[in-house]
């Protein structure tokens, strides 16, 4: 059990998610090099790719409810289309000079339509199109983490010596700002009056 009394652990957690916050869903160094893969929100990072694939899945949830349902046989060759591509994306390097539109958000949207549809049949073939299609986006997801991140402006960047380089560099003050503001409160130095405006930038 904690020997961190509550009230000083809500505090160092808050801390923790204004510290992490800004870059936690950028998932790419936020250096210029890789400037194309990340979107600004405000004060946030996002990361572009994730952006479309949620922006995708939306879109086809939507296209999936307000369109009739189409023929069984037009949504398996849509689903082998699918996974035709899904897999060309996985397998050939060349796919990436498409950008994160073509193979992040129309894959993406293709599966969100097709369980809706699936599931709009209401019957065993339907749902085990669903089913299909689900376990498929999970072993992509797999794939790709598996894979590992996209890091080839790194292997030609002057910085790759630096520890932290400029793409890690704001990560790292912040990670020290909390570490010592944390340190403080946990070593009773009274710095709680720092809580409202840390500095964190």
């Amino acid at each position: 059990m904690s020997r961190i009394p509550k009230d000083q652990a809500r505090r160092i957690d808050r801390l923790a998610r204004r510290a992490h916050c800004f870059h936690r869903y950028a998932h790419h160094p936020l250096c210029q090099a890789y400037g194309s893969e990340v979107l600004r929100v405000g004060r946030m990072r996002i990361c572009r790719g994730c952006a479309l694939a949620a922006t995708g899945a939306v879109v086809g949830v939507g296209l999936g409810l307000s369109i009739p349902v189409l023929p069984p046989m037009a949504l398996a060759l849509l689903a082998l289309a699918g996974l035709a591509w899904v897999a060309a994306v996985f397998a050939a390097p060349w796919t990436r000079r498409l950008g994160k539109a073509v193979t992040r958000l129309l894959p993406s949207l293709g599966a969100a339509f097709l369980v809706i549809q699936g599931l709009c049949f209401r019957n065993v073939w339907g749902w085990g199109l669903a089913v299909a299609v689900c376990l498929g986006a999970g072993l992509a997801g797999r794939v790709y983490r598996r894979r590992g991140p996209w890091r080839a402006p790194c292997r030609a960047c002057p910085e790759k010596a630096l520890r932290p380089c400029s793409g890690f560099r704001l990560q790292f003050r912040r990670e020290r700002a909390f570490a010592r503001l944390a340190g403080g409160l946990l070593a009773g130095e009274g710095l709680v009056a720092d809580l409202k405006n840390p500095p964190l930038d």
